[in-house]
């Protein structure tokens, strides 16, 4: 109970359409529990003493264990739901651990393990039914098998593939968890003679003292049927929203019928070449920014995968050379020019992929093939890859140092990072249910905008040392100027107490501007709303983090350690 309350109470649990299913998974298990709970006690196969339970029953069942089908069920999904929200569920729509095994390998591999799943299944539902036609010791054995091995036996043969590939943090730990507890309370009540089973229905095995083989086998058995449910459903939902061909819009709350049918569609027809570009593209968040990468874990649907596919390669940081970064940025632009034509609509066609496959390295292959270009304008990433060309003015190969004064700033800023916050808000608004007035959409995307720029300057506070090592300096020349010092200077000495003062100015005209547009956040539609806040103030920490005295360093940069992240996500969420 303690638990249920804190996780109803918390909106942090519920603040997705997602979450659904743990609404209605207790009425799934109290349905499918009362018959079969029923008649183990109308045959006395268990019994409680009448002092030990408040009186009301539905067919013979005491109210308090009707409540218990409900807790059990509600505690296990939410540990589930919490344990699997940072999880990407397309990517494992093709077993990651097998990725780059031969097709047909996979193929056996997978259909190997379904059987052998279905094998074990069935011949444990074949021991029950013996146990049960036996009676006497095997009996209450046996009507556990029974019942509950043939959801078993129908989720696996569903949904198998997830449940194998899966972490253990997915799969195991919300099984393994509440089934230790339930192992644990219900060894004291039976020792306290809360309820007893009867002895010519059991086998007499103890798992340990006061804890019958058979009530062990029934708390794993339930919290597996839950946790496999919960995995279906989410394996459901990655497929529909992982291959838009298959649907053009998937429901708020798929019916039952849309999502078995999901389930039943052959894998060998799934596009693995989106599948392993939605892979590439969570691999690039990770690597470009954990904040944004924990932020992402909040977004849902397709939403979620768009967000994902809208990371950038690092083609042009990468590039061995100035020339080669020159080139790259040259074929971005033809990219867009081929990608939106002449009058500026959105084409992707033969011609695209033929130009992404000739002229660009395979590593940039599915970026550029899966960039949601069809819901996006042309004009952010036209100024995006500007931005790539204003990093390139920097250092010997050029002799100049672009930002000069704040005014350059902001334009870099905005082209860098106000660019990408207004693509993720025309994604948010292109996949939005909400109804929202074009003067006031057009008004949060600039605000979003804004919020980019904030965003940008805590990144280059940050990256004072880092940028110094590759001859990039893009605190304002104006500012150092007035402190006596000269680009070169910083690119020396990267901490002295005069950078450091600066670096402080900056985070000062972050904070100025995340102020000015933070109202903004709580007017976008609800399905944005708090992913949107945990993804800045999951960046805006790093700011925080740097006015202290000390922080933890990884690769000349600062960083926010890991349960702080958390914490500060969590606060995020539960703003409302």
């Amino acid at each position: 109970m303690p638990w249920c309350k804190v996780t109803l109470e918390s909106p942090q649990v519920y603040d997705t359409a997602g979450d659904s299913p743990n609404i209605t998974i207790p009425t799934i298990a109290v349905v499918s529990t009362t018959p079969w709970d029923s008649y183990l006690i109308r045959t006395r196969i268990w019994t409680y003493p009448p002092d030990a339970i408040l009186g009301p029953t539905l067919f013979s069942i005491p109210s308090e264990e009707i409540f218990f089908f409900v807790i059990q069920t509600y505690n296990t999904s939410v540990l589930y739901l919490l344990l699997s929200k940072p999880t990407f569920h397309p990517m494992y729509l093709k077993d990651p651990k097998l990725s780059r095994l031969p097709d047909g390998f996979v193929r056996d591999w997978l259909r190997l393990w379904r059987f052998a799943g279905q094998m074990v299944l069935v011949l444990a539902i074949k021991m029950g039914v013996n146990m049960v036609k036996s009676g006497g010791k095997g009996m209450y054995m046996g009507m556990i098998l029974v019942w509950a091995c043939p959801f078993l036996l129908m989720l696996w043969t569903l949904a198998y593939q997830l449940i194998i590939g899966l972490p253990i943090s997915n799969t195991v730990l919300p099984i393994a968890l509440p089934t230790l507890y339930l192992w644990i309370v219900d060894t004291l009540a039976l020792k306290r003679g809360t309820w007893v089973i009867e002895s010519g229905t059991k086998l007499g095995i103890n798992l340990w003292d006061g804890l019958e083989i058979e009530e062990a086998t029934f708390f794993l058995f339930t919290n597996t049927l839950i946790v496999f449910g919960l995995i279906a459903f989410d394996n459901a939902l990655a497929i529909l929203n992982t291959f838009p061909s298959l649907l053009d819009t998937v429901p708020e709350l798929p019916s039952p019928i849309l999502l078995v049918k999901a389930l039943l569609i052959r894998t060998s027809v799934y596009d693995k070449e989106r599948i392993i570009g939605l892979a590439q593209a969570l691999a690039r968040l990770r690597k470009k920014s954990r904040s944004f990468y924990l932020a992402s874990g909040v977004f849902q649907g397709r939403l979620r995968l768009d967000l994902v596919l809208l990371v950038a390669d690092d083609l042009v940081d990468d590039a061995e050379s100035f020339d080669m970064a020159q080139r790259w940025i040259s074929k971005l632009f033809q990219y867009l020019d081929i990608v939106y034509g002449s009058v500026g609509e959105c084409s992707k066609g033969p011609r695209l992929r033929a130009f992404v496959l000739k002229e660009f390295p395979a590593s940039a292959h599915s970026a550029l093939l899966l960039l949601p270009t069809q819901h996006l304008t042309k004009e952010p990433l036209y100024d995006l890859i500007k931005g790539f060309e204003m990093d390139l003015s920097f250092g010997s190969e050029t002799g100049s140092w672009p930002i000069k004064d704040e005014d350059d700033l902001r334009l870099y800023a905005s082209r860098v990072a106000g660019t990408v916050a207004e693509l993720c808000l025309q994604l948010v608004y292109h996949h939005t249910t909400a109804s929202v007035a074009d003067e006031q959409r057009q008004i949060l995307i600039n605000a979003g905008g804004k919020m980019g720029i904030a965003l940008q300057f805590v990144n280059i506070a940050r990256d004072i040392a880092v940028d110094a090592k590759i001859r990039r300096v893009y605190l304002p020349t104006v500012w150092l100027e007035k402190e006596g010092l000269k680009p070169e200077n910083v690119i020396e000495d990267s901490c002295s107490s005069t950078i450091i003062a600066l670096r402080k100015r900056l985070l000062e005209k972050a904070d100025e501007i995340y102020l000015g547009a933070k109202g903004a956040i709580e007017d976008l539609p609800s399905e944005a709303r708090a992913p949107m806040r945990v993804a800045v103030e999951s960046y805006m920490e790093i700011g925080r983090v740097l006015r202290e005295k000390s922080y933890t360093v990884r690769a000349g940069r600062a960083t926010v350690p890991k349960l702080r992240r958390i914490k500060v996500a969590w606060r995020a969420l539960g703003k409302g």
